[in-house]
């Protein structure tokens, strides 16, 4: 087997397995799917391209990374304009396990209110949280996929979650209860 197969092969192994965090990712950064889908194309070919490089650990964690270096690179190019706010209900639709209709309409209603919230959050903010709080990285793995230090991480994430926090609250989810 030729050292270039042996490489895809590997490529695909640890890499592609995580196609569904950096969608996830693209999408809570770009707020919009077609450029989440691009974005996560660019980044996969840039993966490819130098997989031979990736030193081993996590690979969803550098997957990540360049996805999210992937997106700010693009955003830059664009002169810093900030992506259209766009949200996709059917795409961010939280199934629920049916029961009681009444609790699944509220908890349907605070899980929405709950991704408009993070939705609106800046892209510092938006991105902590979704790599912490959706994908489920450690606070080390956030700070090497966001190139900052794990200090910035925790004050981020803290902020984030206060400002989420202020946010329900102002649409008032959370103090109802079936």
């Amino acid at each position: 087997m030729r050292d270039e197969d042996r490489g895809r092969r590997r490529f695909e192994a640890e890499v592609l397995p995580h196609l569904d965090a950096a969608y996830n990712l693209a999408r809570w950064l770009a707020r919009d799917d077609a450029t989440a889908e691009d974005v996560v194309q660019t980044a996969c070919l840039r993966a490819l391209r130098f997989f031979g490089g990736f030193q081993g650990g996590s690979a969803r964690a550098w997957l990540l990374a360049i996805v999210r270096n992937t997106f700010y690179s693009g955003l830059r190019r664009q002169r810093g304009q900030e992506p259209e706010a766009v949200f996709d209900e059917e795409v961010h639709t939280v199934e629920s396990p049916g029961g009681d209709p009444e609790a699944d309409l509220l908890r349907h209603a605070d899980s929405a209110q709950l991704r408009q919230a993070i939705a609106a959050l800046p892209a510092v903010f938006r991105e902590v949280i979704v790599l912490r709080e959706i994908e489920g990285l450690s606070y080390k793995e956030i700070a090497a996929v966001a190139g900052i230090p794990i200090g910035t991480v925790m004050s981020r994430l803290a902020r984030a979650r206060q400002h989420l926090q202020d946010d329900l609250i102002a649409r008032g989810v959370g103090g109802r209860r079936p």
